[in-house]
């Protein structure tokens, strides 16, 4: 997460063994080193300043559970939506899962409510 917060991608990369991330919020799933990439450009288009303050980390027998809070100025298009120049502070849930022998991550899934953002932005849900 920190190496995220530094725009360090490929850093972030290496700690995967095959790159997946799944915003159940909004459904999206970016599975492989592309799509993973693709969502890291997109994210910092629309975030260029995005970042976490990490709160709390948790050990479970094949994970890492953290909780964080995600920030960020909408200063990019996200998806359809022009940029509104207003800023975020979402509370969020990231679940890391790993390999079976514990090298590399297999995936993050992020639990977040993407109304608490879109409100924050200014945004109104169709």
């Amino acid at each position: 997460m920190a190496s995220e917060n530094r725009h360090e991608f490929d850093v972030t990369m290496a700690t995967f063994s095959r790159p997946r991330y799944e915003l159940i919020a909004t459904g999206q799933v970016h599975d492989g080193e592309e799509e993973v990439a693709e969502y890291f450009r997109a994210s910092r288009a629309a975030f260029p300043d995005q970042r976490n303050e990490v709160h709390a980390v948790h050990h479970a027998d094949d994970a890492v559970i953290v909780e964080f809070d995600l920030l960020g100025t909408h200063d990019g298009p996200l998806g359809g939506i022009p940029p509104t120049g207003q800023a975020f502070r979402c509370p969020m849930v990231a679940f890391f899962f790993f390999e079976p022998d514990g090298d590399g991550i297999v995936c993050e899934r992020v639990y977040f409510d993407s109304a608490t953002i879109l409100r924050q932005l200014k945004v109104t849900a169709p």
